[in-house]
């Protein structure tokens, strides 16, 4: 394995603060130092990033392209206080941040992604690779398709379980529903979609699974459930996904993916106005994550 440098060393225990959560007073017992020297490494940092951790750097005294450490500090506290955010979602709010608002530029996409792997906040080695076996495809325009299903998981303190319809558009990846529903039920769910219609309007296709509240066709005999109805009512052609074929609806499965990680198993929410709040911070800014 590869000795670390005096600089990497010192950088170590500078994330151990910044972005591990660890004390000055235990960072410096760790690497049997004063805490006066960890203060200095920190602001060193703060100063000149990881360059100027060294003893004596030769190196220019800034580099044009170098992300301040500012921003850096910035990307550790989002990815900790938000797990599901990855580089894209990272650019964005960046973006939003006074900070970098006032003159600063926004670091890429793939800056953002080297700052987390520097950052030990992403395994590099886990990064999904695509499947070449599954042509990716999408609408050419907003508003042609979108995608729906439901997902449950959020936990209510009194015992309860909410589930959600979800909706995302298939071209600009913009979410068109997030509406959280105690009950899985016909009722519910048109409820859900007559809101997104109000909302943002009426899309050329629907395309969902052949769950019972979305569809009767497969049932002996066929019948129009509300949600055929609605969408027949409203000239909206429903296309259903083939049995045991995810990937057709993978917009709308990647939001359920953050969906997961950002409300975990074990969060419970005092009500239901307390968790549909929360989603709809979530389902905000969907489109700038769901694609990757």
């Amino acid at each position: 394995m590869r000795e670390l440098s005096v600089a990497e060393q010192r950088y170590q225990a500078v994330l151990a603060v910044i972005s591990g959560g660890e004390t000055v007073t235990e960072v410096a017992a760790r690497f049997g130092v004063r805490r006066q020297t960890v203060h200095d490494w920190l602001a060193k940092y703060e100063a000149g990033g990881l360059e100027n951790l060294g003893d004596r750097s030769h190196r220019p005294r800034s580099c044009p392209h170098q992300m301040g450490s500012d921003v850096e500090v910035a990307i550790a506290r989002m990815r900790h206080a938000h797990p599901s955010w990855g580089p894209r979602r990272i650019v964005y709010e960046l973006g939003a941040q006074t900070m970098v608002g006032r003159g600063g530029p926004v670091p890429s996409e793939s800056a953002v992604y080297r700052a987390l792997v520097r950052l030990n906040l992403i395994d590099p080695s886990s990064r999904r690779r695509r499947d070449r076996k599954w042509k990716r495809w999408e609408r050419g325009l907003p508003m042609e398709l979108w995608q729906m299903d439901v997902v449950g998981g959020f936990r209510l303190c009194d015992g309860r379980r909410a589930k959600a319809l979800t909706g995302v558009d298939d071209h600009s990846r913009f979410c068109v529903s997030a509406y959280l529903m105690l009950r899985e039920s016909s009722r519910g769910v048109c409820e859900a979609l007559a809101l997104a219609l109000r909302t943002y309007g009426v899309p050329g296709q629907i395309l969902t699974d052949n769950g019972k509240v979305f569809t009767g066709r497969f049932n002996q005999p066929p019948v129009e459930v509300m949600f055929d109805r609605v969408c027949r009512e409203n000239g909206i052609e429903h296309l259903l996904t083939q049995p045991r074929s995810p990937t057709t609806t993978g917009k709308v499965e990647r939001f359920h993916r953050a969906i997961r990680t950002e409300f975990r198993t074990d969060r419970e929410f005092r009500d239901l106005a307390q968790a549909q709040a929360e989603l709809d911070v979530l389902s905000g800014h969907v489109g700038h994550e769901v694609d990757g």
